[in-house]
């Protein structure tokens, strides 16, 4: 008699636990995933990157950049890479981390420490900036 309500415990004990919620009564996860999303650029690079003067910088403002490299270094294939952007043309000058300077000030006004670039209005909240060609704000 022990044995037979025993065995009717372990077994109703097992089909409660195998039905049970999961734990503490949280819902199993979900997950959704949102489709990538990926920016096309369109750059005509200069056949050979020379540096022009400030006032001449007439595809949009200067800026100054605290790096300015080739868009097929690593750090910039990177951050290309985790914000979508895909370049049709590799042969361009890419500024990071740029600030809009103003030319009107010459000496005062348009003050650079790092590189001051004109860049053809490619630019993502000053974070990357595509097709730039050095400038120099002191002519």
């Amino acid at each position: 008699m022990f044995f037979r309500i025993s065995t009717v415990f372990v077994v109703a004990l097992a089909a409660f636990a195998a039905a049970s919620p999961a734990p503490w009564g949280a819902p199993p996860p979900t997950t959704t995933t949102h489709p990538p999303v990926t920016t096309t650029v369109t750059v005509t690079a200069p056949a050979t990157t020379t540096t022009i003067p400030a006032s001449q910088c007439n595809t949009g403002d200067a800026q100054c950049c605290n790096s300015v490299q080739s868009a097929t270094a690593p750090a910039v294939t990177s951050l290309l890479g985790l914000l979508g952007i895909v370049l049709e043309d590799i042969n361009v000058l890419v500024g990071l981390s740029c600030d809009p300077i103003s030319v009107i000030g010459v000496g005062g006004g348009a003050n650079c420490v790092q590189q001051p670039v004109c860049c053809e209005n490619n630019n993502f909240n000053g974070l990357i900036n595509i097709g730039c060609t050095p400038i120099n704000i002191f002519l």
